[in-house]
């Protein structure tokens, strides 16, 4: 399937009613394997036994891929079991809601659907569950589908070290070992009738660190948030092709680090105005506006793709004759938000006659509630107040500034909304040069993150920040738990203290 024919990407818990489609793709995936897949029955008791255990991934609606689980006893199979064990053959009596770990017992995605991270969705729901019921980790018996084809020249272990080192391409084992899967035993007579696999598996493990720490609630939001900020270079570029490769160069790369979000810069896009430069200021970004459509839709595919949350910074939009500073969340389940910067700038209403937008919001994701604010709108307190009180934890703030006098206005707000807001700041712009564009000649930044400013944070509340003027990304990974304990238990409490006696901040109709 091609990125740009997905509309919406679920996980959802499996149903019954799915059977027949669950069938039919577990055909498709194991076609060394024809007769293997779980018949109604099995999976009708699966459910019963354990729902949270068993999951699929629908794209558009299609079941794409799934993952099913059992908990168990693990002290009374440990390291020497085989399938047909595991599973109490193929009964599922071996599931105990008081047991110990969580054993992964069937993951497949669709062959038109490999390629697209969506297995890695699936592993990580695992962890997410294993962390939620406070297990001691994940385990599995990992077929080796390439093994046959070396099974004359060496051994299992010979095979699995070689596959480590990266001299033997083997697909599956790979891709559990790049999802932090360590091989811990080499199992015989594993899974009956896997000819690909000589009979052969490996036992996988993932070990939950946090296993003796109790887990209060039962949450799939994330407690600790990997943002990647992106310190974009203003340049040349021939075309939008370029702007497009460069922007996909840097998701890849914060995507590598397993980042749940990557934050591109205010107007990245500006080096496109150079071919029009010969018109007016004002007309220039209006052709700039022709591009934005394309970009988002580009963006929102990379956000599938590199299964990450992506703000977009700003562009140009042109709605009904009127010019406005938007940009897009891109969410990596494939749905997509738009906001507007409210508070345009003397410059540019007057070169290039941009409108204040009207709308504020908080945005619901995968790893909490966050709000975007856009460079000059962060110097105005009432938003990010609005914003916190509906339960805003990570503010991110895309900004372009040309002047340090203007970075230090951004950057010193931007800090400030984190300590009075309890919450996270992440501030990203651009540096560099543009010759051949009017208005955007120089570009002054430094992206950081803040946070408030108390014994749990650094004394300084500044958790991260880039070299200046310097073209690189930032990787900080924040901890929303301290923000609760924050605003209970802090030194002080900018929220909970307000005098509501004597003001308020609120919206107007």
């Amino acid at each position: 399937m091609k990125m740009e024919e997905i509309e919406n990407i679920e996980l959802l818990y499996l149903s019954v009613d799915d059977y027949q489609e669950l069938k039919t793709a577990m055909i498709e995936s194991y076609t060394t394997m024809p007769e293997s897949y779980w018949r109604e029955h099995q999976i009708d008791n699966l459910i019963s036994k354990f729902p949270e255990g068993q999951v699929v991934i629908k794209v558009n609606g299609h079941i794409a891929g799934c993952a099913l689980s059992i908990i168990l006893d693990y002290d009374k199979f440990e390291n020497k079991h085989t399938y047909q064990q595991i599973t109490g053959n193929y009964t599922f009596n071996t599931h105990s809601p008081e047991g110990d770990v969580l054993y992964g017992i069937d993951v497949f995605i669709k062959p038109e659907y490999r390629g697209m991270r969506l297995g890695r969705r699936l592993y990580d729901y695992r962890k997410d569950l294993c962390e939620r019921l406070n297990l001691k980790g994940v385990a599995f018996g990992g077929r080796i589908p390439n093994y046959h084809k070396y099974k004359d020249t060496l051994s299992p272990k010979e095979y699995i070290e070689k596959v480590k080192r990266k001299e033997i391409n083997d697909p599956v084992l790979n891709f559990q070992i790049s999802n932090d899967f360590h091989p811990s035993k080499i199992l015989k007579n594993y899974l009956e009738g896997d000819s690909a696999s000589s009979d052969y598996a490996v036992l996988l493990k993932w070990d939950n660190i946090y296993y003796e720490k109790k887990n209060i609630e039962a949450s799939v939001v994330k407690k600790v948030v990997r943002v990647g900020l992106i310190q974009w270079q203003m340049r040349p570029y021939k075309n939008l092709d370029d702007v497009l490769q460069q922007a996909e160069y840097f998701v890849d790369a914060v995507s590598g680090y397993r980042s749940d979000f990557a934050l591109f810069p205010e107007f990245f896009n500006a080096p496109l105005m150079a071919e029009h430069n010969h018109l007016s200021e004002s007309a220039a970004i209006r052709e700039l506006a022709n591009y934005t459509t394309t970009i988002v839709q580009r963006f929102s595919e990379l956000a599938i793709s590199y299964n990450i949350n992506i703000i977009t910074g700003s562009m140009p939009e042109v709605v009904d004759e009127k010019l406005y500073n938007v940009g897009y969340l891109c969410k990596r389940d494939g749905t997509r938000e738009r906001y507007e910067k409210l508070h345009v700038t003397p410059d540019e209403e007057r070169v290039w006659g941009l409108q204040g937008g009207k709308e504020l919001k908080v945005f619901d994701t995968d790893c909490g509630k966050i709000g975007i604010l856009i460079c000059y709108d962060s110097e105005f307190p009432e938003l990010s107040r609005l914003l916190a009180d509906e339960g805003m934890d990570i503010l991110f703030v895309p900004y372009l500034t040309d002047t340090q006098n203007g970075f230090s206005r951004v950057r010193n707000c931007a800090q400030a909304r984190a300590i009075e807001n309890e919450c996270y700041v992440a501030i990203a712009g651009s540096v560099g040069n543009l010759p051949k564009v009017h208005n955007m000649d120089i570009q002054y930044a430094q992206s950081m993150v803040f946070t408030p400013c108390d014994f749990a944070f650094p004394a300084n509340g500044i958790k991260a920040e880039a070299t200046p003027n310097t073209e690189m990304i930032l990787i900080v990974d924040l901890d929303i738990d301290l923000l609760r304990e924050l605003n209970q238990f802090g030194s002080v409490r900018n929220l909970k203290d307000r005098r509501t006696d004597i003001f308020e901040v609120r919206r107007k109709n």
